[in-house]
């Protein structure tokens, strides 16, 4: 049992215990192993396995020289407890380690929430007060060169493997501060394992392996924790290996396998207020370093014109993701994003440029039984009027319901139209089937004409 759970319960029996025996000796003995192992803590020459072991053997030394009693079940616990807040992060560092864990929620030193298979749960563990949680989110801010303090109490921020880190502080976090870690998987998500998982099926997983070699530009919507930085890594698999990707995000975490993928991230202003590089300005430095495909993780602003522009200025196959609720939410919101940018446009010219630069939509939605799946790929056609017409190409079955343990046990439908697009992809090599779009067929890569 951690140490923190112990002593939340030794309160119990003894509400002083906690501050002035256990934290006065776990403290002290921190401090003891900084004094002892400082430049080899800083140094990073040494192995993580072997620094682990060399800190455990500090530590245990340390607490044989004290006289407090402990038993040897919280003198263990303390040492692990210990360790993980020197070389990791703390009492959360074991759910940032368990792979069934998908997201971790700090809300305040004394309240910590935990996402396991879609389901929020609480875990019975703390931080010993609000300068405990203050130096992890230091300590997890500093490796990106992000920083977080009173005059900027907000920062994004991502951990060595990549999973986002979102962190507020006082004064805007009351009862804070607030930490959400989102964890992103050593070996990202497989098309394979996505049809496993039910968020795709073959069918609809060989439409978009063909809508991005064929280099239509595609966005990927949904709301949040939806899984769509998830989905824009497996459709990126599909882009060729001979192209020149560029990707553009807040917080790197798209990991795309191919060779020649330049990775860009934008950068918050220093101390003084200076240096910020935002998204926009990337975008825009982008189109000048001869991408064959630019892939922006999220556009959240302004950057959304810029988008249009290289979308319609002959940099076909581009992705990206929006926050939205619908596709044709996922519309008013690139036409928000796009007058964010601080020009005043009239909304029929925005909607032209939309209409004329994308291609696609998927649309994710995390179901109340915690899984996220597929709901909508919908194609984007040509304006009537002063509308932007939409077509869905699949749609998810709602009918079938759920099952005893209330998963739904809906999938993907074809609607039966074919999209005007694939004349395109015809011209391009890539032949789509009549079938596809009308019943499920066997899987097979999407057929190409020589």
């Amino acid at each position: 049992m951690s140490l923190y759970k112990r002593l939340q319960e030794s309160q119990v029996a003894s509400p002083l215990r906690r501050d002035s025996v256990l934290d006065e000796l776990r403290l002290r003995v921190h401090h003891q192993l900084i004094d002892a192992l400082g430049p080899v803590l800083s140094d990073g020459k040494m192995g993580e396995l072997e620094l682990r072991r060399r800190v455990e053997d500090e530590l245990r030394n340390a607490l044989a020289t004290e006289s407090t009693p402990l038993s040897m079940a919280d003198r263990e616990a303390l040492v692990s407890d210990v360790t993980d807040d020197v070389l990791g992060y703390g009492p959360i560092d074991r759910y940032l380690q368990d792979p069934a864990v998908t997201e971790v929620m700090v809300n305040g030193p004394d309240q910590v929430y935990v996402e396991r298979a879609g389901k929020l749960e609480k875990v019975p563990v703390t931080f010993l007060d609000e300068n405990h949680l203050r130096r992890i989110i230091d300590k997890i801010v500093s490796q990106v060169g992000r920083r977080v303090d009173e005059s900027t109490p907000m920062v994004d921020a991502r951990l060595p493997d990549g999973s986002r880190v979102n962190a507020v502080l006082h004064p805007l976090a009351i009862g804070g501060p607030f930490l959400t870690v989102r964890k992103f998987s050593k070996d990202p998500l497989t098309i394979a394992q996505m049809i496993e998982l039910g968020t795709l099926d073959p069918q609809v997983t060989r439409f978009l392996q063909a809508c991005v070699q064929g280099k239509l530009n595609v966005i990927v919507s949904g709301g949040t924790g939806t899984g769509k930085t998830t989905l824009l890594n497996v459709l990126s698999a599909f882009i060729p290996g001979d192209e020149r990707v560029i990707t553009i995000e807040d917080a790197k975490e798209l990991q795309l396998r191919q060779e020649h993928v330049l990775p860009l991230e934008s950068r918050p202003s220093n101390i003084e207020g200076r240096g910020e590089v935002p998204i926009r300005e990337l975008v825009r430095n982008a189109l000048r370093m001869r991408p064959d495909r630019i892939v922006v993780g999220e556009c959240r602003s302004g950057e959304a014109l810029d988008m249009l522009q290289a979308m319609n200025t002959g940099h076909d196959g581009s992705l990206t993701t929006i926050h939205s609720n619908s596709p044709r939410d996922t519309l008013s919101r690139i036409e928000t994003m796009t007058l964010m940018a601080g020009f005043d446009l009239p909304i029929r010219a925005i909607r032209e440029q939309m209409s004329s630069a994308l291609d696609l939509i998927v649309h994710l939605t995390r179901l109340r039984d915690g899984s996220r799946r597929v709901t909508h790929v919908t194609e984007v056609m040509n304006m009537e009027g002063d509308i932007i017409v939409l077509q869905d190409i699949f749609v998810f079955d709602w009918s079938k319901g759920v099952d005893e343990a209330g998963r739904f046990l809906g999938s993907l439908k074809p609607t039966g139209i074919r999209p005007k697009f694939a004349e395109k992809l015809r011209d391009l090599g890539i032949e789509l089937s009549a079938g596809l779009f009308t019943a499920e067929e066997p899987a097979r890569p999407a057929a190409r004409h020589r």
